[in-house]
This record gives C-alpha cells, structure tokens and sequence, in this order.
C-alpha cells in the first residue's frame, strides 16, 4: 500500500464517487464531517465545496481537505479535514484533524498512516501541537492517534457521549 494524499481533482472522480457510495449505504454519520457536507453526486459543486479554505460561516475556522489515495490500487481508502487553527469548540471536542477510512479500508492500518500524512500537512501550516479526539468507544481511532505520537490528555463529556483528547507535538 502506498498512500498520498491528495486535493480532489477531477481526475478523481471515479475514486470519490467509489469511496463515498460505499460509505453512504453502510453509514450516514462518519468522519471527517467536510465529505459529507455537499452531495458528492453534483460534482463540480462538491469539487468548489470541499476544495474550499476559508469558510462561508463566521463560526468556522480554515480547513483543508486531503483524499487518502491509494496509489497502487488507484482507489481512495479515507479522508482528512485538517482545521488551520482551533475556536473554543474544536478546542474542546473537534481538533485538528478529522478522518476517517472508508468500511472495506478499515483494519489494515490506513489510519495510522493517514494521520502521519495528515501531521506532515500540520507542520507545513505550521501547525507545531496538533489535538485530535475521539470518541472513547471508538478503540481504533484511538490506537491510530497513539501510534502517531498522542498523548491522552483528558475526558470530556458532550451530548452524552465521552471524548478523548490528545495532544501530538510536532516539534
């Protein structure tokens, strides 16, 4: 497996069309929330949409997009949103980086290598202490985030659901 990420493209999309249908029949809620936000079947909206840094909603922070592609099989196997900097609401349970792998990726370390991809574009944005959550149920976010160097550093509890922060340091 040889993983980049990359910006979606046209090119990619016979990639993101096979990714997303997957994952819409399987599960309505998945991570990251920025592929979920337009409807992937309009393509040239969702092209503008995803792609899009600054944000139309003042509550918003900056964001980019990154597709996880699998170079050698030619397929996506996740995404990541990466926020530039954190509001009061991503500080407490949203982070800087949001991902997640599609269902048939999942298990066979994608999102260990995906978050170590994600951390190289946080250090190009000079981002140098990264927080990622998740939630305490979900074991293997968690283990992803501890082989990419996090550290636990609290609980928090919203809408009835536990989060787990940690903090990575990229210096």
């Amino acid at each position: 497996m040889r993983l980049k990420l990359v910006r979606l493209e046209e090119k990619y999309r016979r990639q993101l069309t096979d990714m997303m249908d997957e994952w819409t029949v399987l599960e309505s809620r998945f991570s990251p929330g920025a592929i979920r936000q337009h409807d992937y079947r309009d393509f040239e909206n969702y092209l503008t949409e995803v792609n899009r840094v600054e944000p139309k909603d003042p509550a918003h922070v900056p964001s980019t997009t990154f597709f996880c592609l699998d170079e050698e099989r030619d397929i996506f196997v996740g995404a990541v949103s990466i926020r530039h900097f954190l509001n009061d609401d991503l500080l407490l349970t949203g982070g800087h980086i949001g991902d997640g792998v599609r269902p048939s990726e999942r298990r066979k370390g994608v999102a260990t290598a995906m978050i170590g991809l994600a951390l190289d574009e946080c250090r190009r944005l000079g981002i140098e202490r990264v927080l990622m959550t998740c939630d305490k149920t979900n074991v293997g976010s968690a283990k992803s985030i501890m082989n990419n160097g996090g550290v636990l550093e609290n609980e928090v509890e919203r809408d009835g659901e536990t989060v787990l922060r940690y903090w990575i340091d990229l210096g």
